[in-house]
Order: structure tokens, then sequence, then C-alpha cells
């Protein structure tokens, strides 16, 4: 599967990232902690943040209908990734780590398995069983992409979904336990946003 990956201009990612054979977007301001970090094979964005625009980058109007980051995830689909990662996504402006959050629900749209990587979560979207293996001990969260979300059952769970609706206004699904070593949940109607706070995260 070709893979991509994606640097947004939120909080500086601290944490090991796995670029290894990916095709890399850089947006704006990321350039400021991706750069010593990994390779960049593409810089896009409209470089407002950065405030100069480097050479040989991909150039956009500030005043846009589409953030950077729905630009990186189109280029990195458009040339055939079929997974991508986002890295430096978290923190900052709140509206644009939802917007970020939008992004892992358009990379799923389109059949693309996307994942976001903050300081103290992975966060995707899933639909039907979802499973995890060897995260014993790690908090994990559950929500509603819209409206709602219907899990029908759960396994190796410290808290058991059964025949639970998941709803838009509602913390319902926000901080269970893994405690297996393999576990898993049912999402039988709608979307999960799905969040696994990292190991050295603190609240």
């Amino acid at each position: 599967m070709k893979r991509g990956v994606i640097f947004l201009n939120g909080e500086p990612y601290r944490g090991p990232m796995d670029c290894e054979g990916a095709l890399t977007v850089c947006c704006d301001g990321a350039l400021r902690w991706a750069e010593d970090r990994a390779r960049i094979d593409i810089k896009a964005g409209d470089f407002d943040s950065l405030g100069f625009v480097p050479a040989g980058a991909l150039t956009y109007p500030s005043e846009k209908n589409f953030t950077d980051g729905e630009i990186a995830l189109d280029l990195l689909i458009g040339r055939g990734c079929g997974r991508i990662d986002i890295y430096g996504a978290g923190g900052g402006r709140e509206d644009h780590l939802f917007g970020n959050l939008q992004l892992l629900v358009a990379g799923f749209r389109r059949g693309v398995q996307t994942v976001m990587h903050t300081n103290y979560v992975d966060a995707y979207c899933a639909e039907g069983t979802v499973r995890w293996h060897s995260l014993a001990g790690r908090t994990l969260s559950l929500a509603p992409v819209g409206e709602r979300a219907h899990i029908i059952e759960s396994e190796g769970l410290k808290y058991p979904l059964l025949d639970l609706t998941l709803a838009a206004g509602s913390c319902r699904g926000i901080s269970n336990v893994v405690e297996a070593e393999e576990a898993h949940v049912v999402c039988d109607a709608g979307t999960l946003f799905v969040f696994v706070v990292r190991e050295d995260a603190k609240w």
C-alpha cells in the first residue's frame, strides 16, 4: 500500500514518526518543526504562517475555500496513497483541531486509512467491527461522526458497550479502558471517531 504523511502547523509533534517509504507533504508553518526531523517531498500551502515561500513550494492564495490540510490530503490521495498519517494536527487553535478531525472523515469516506497523531492521541474513523491488539491498559474514547453511531456489542473493555447509541451532545464513550490483549466493538450503524490515548499522555 502506498503511504503518505502530512505535517501540519499545529503543536510540533514530539514522538517518533513513521515516514519510511512515504510521500510527505509539509504544510506552511509546519516547516519550522518538521524540516529537521523528516524528509519533505512536497511543501504546500499559502505560507501566511511561515512568512515566506520556500523554494519549489506549491503555493495557494491565503483567501481560499480549503485549508492547507485539505490541499495536502487531496494531493496524497490523488497520487494513490491508501494510508495517510497526519502529524502536528493538535494544539494551538481548537477550531483548527476541529477542522483537522474533518480530514479523518474526508479520508475515510474516500476509502483511505487516515490517522491523526498528536502528542496525546492517535485518532481515526471506523465502522463495523473495530479491533485493537496489544493495547491493554490504554485509555480509549469513542464518539459519533455526525449525529449518532450505534454500538451493538463490545469485548475486552472496562466499561461494556452493549446496544448503545453514541449521540452528538453527549460525552458517553469518553475514557473507556482496554483491559484485554484482544478487544473490539461492533458499530452496526453510523461512523465512529476513535481516539487511542498515548501511553505517556497526561490529563
